[in-house]
């Protein structure tokens, strides 16, 4: 695995747990040499990942579209750090870099990322792991919303589970490199 694709909050939370956490995967992440590949900016958890994986001497590629350059203050101290157009070339271009995606902590731009991202694995668009890092328990309300639309008939549990969820981030990346896609129709029951 060469880069690992982390969709995090543009604030640091309220909590210090994620802000702490997204360094230790920054870390981890370059002890482990494995790029990060992220939104670009250099505030909030997403600078916080970014620097640690410099700090400790990773590699970091932001990818921000020029219209949130100003807004997020896209990081001029990266590895790279591509410009796009618009959010969609945005998350073209982190897919295209990236082996594999891990949600952190953050608002409704994180969950509309992680949601494309897992609506193409469904989809057969990509067979590259999904994971998130569940610090102090924040995607567990999501983790029932999807058992809900599981037992409502909308998610087949295959579909769920190819999301990993773990609140240490050596558990996901570990998982990430066993990572074998499900083969399950999406269409037929």
């Amino acid at each position: 695995m060469r880069r690992i694709c982390v969709f995090c909050g543009s604030s640091t939370g309220t909590n210090p747990a994620y802000a702490e956490q997204a360094a230790t995967l920054g870390k981890l992440l370059a002890e482990r040499e494995i790029g990060l590949v992220y939104g670009g900016g250099k505030v909030g958890l997403m600078g916080v990942v970014a620097d640690a994986a410099l700090s400790a001497g990773g590699e970091a590629i932001g990818v921000i579209p020029k219209h949130l350059m100003n807004v997020e203050l896209g990081h001029t101290g990266l590895t790279k750090l591509h410009v796009t157009e618009d959010m969609h070339e945005r998350k073209a271009k982190m897919a295209e870099l990236s082996d594999a995606f891990l949600g952190l902590p953050g608002g409704v731009g994180t969950l509309e990322e992680l949601a494309e991202m897992w609506t193409w694995a469904q989809l057969g668009l990509h067979s590259k792991p999904i994971g998130l890092l569940d610090v102090a328990g924040f995607f567990r309300p999501l983790r029932d919303f999807v058992d809900h639309m599981v037992t409502e008939g909308f998610v087949r549990p295959q579909h769920r589970d190819m999301v990993f969820v773990d609140s240490d981030p050596a558990v996901l990346l570990d998982a990430f490199e066993a990572y074998r896609p499900p083969v399950v129709p999406k269409w037929t029951d």
